[in-house]
């Protein structure tokens, strides 16, 4: 069959009932196998219609550029017609802009070292804010764990002095309750 006298739509495959026969297919497999036939047409019919709309655009592109192509060729051959007039004007026009061109350049490229040695300055100065902002936080952190260990310490020799008390009370408790019996 030819592209023209059958075309199958996702509803054909969709709707379409197959007869029910003794040993016939299964039903569900089947069912599932149009789902997935017509979800596939669908994504093809979609990328056609998105293929003939690129096609299009690119004809229409194709067409503007080749009447730009046959304005410029106009152009070319006017332009060669009137060489041999302008020719003298035309080189010293391409001088004049050669340098204008030439100074630019030496201006645009003189503006980019600036700008290079500022990136990099900054640059230095971020490292330098970079490497003290961690000296300091090093440096509070040091402090902080000083604290930490003092507090450690003076929690040690706290609990050394609950200890001594503790037994100069069971000491002193056991001798006094000894004699009161």
């Amino acid at each position: 069959m030819t592209d023209d006298t059958f075309r199958l739509t996702p509803l054909d495959v969709r709707s379409h009932d197959f007869a029910v026969a003794w040993r016939g297919y299964d039903r569900a497999q089947v069912d599932e196998f149009k789902q997935r036939v017509a979800a596939e047409l669908d994504q093809a019919l979609r990328d056609r219609v998105q293929a003939e709309e690129r096609l299009k655009s690119v004809t229409d592109q194709l067409r503007v550029y080749r009447e730009r192509e046959r304005a410029l060729n106009e152009a070319l051959l006017a332009a060669q017609q009137l060489r041999a007039d302008a020719q003298a004007q035309a080189e010293r026009e391409r001088e004049l802009v050669r340098r204008e061109a030439e100074r630019e350049a030496s201006r645009i490229v003189d503006g980019a070292r600036v700008e290079e040695q500022l990136v990099r300055e900054r640059t230095e100065a971020a490292m330098r804010q970079f490497t003290a902002y961690v000296a300091a936080f090093r440096l509070l952190l040091e402090r902080q764990l000083a604290e930490v260990e003092a507090l450690q310490v003076a929690a040690r020799g706290t609990e050394k002095v609950a200890r001594e008390l503790a037994g100069a009370t069971e000491r002193a408790g056991g001798g006094g309750g000894g004699g009161a019996a």
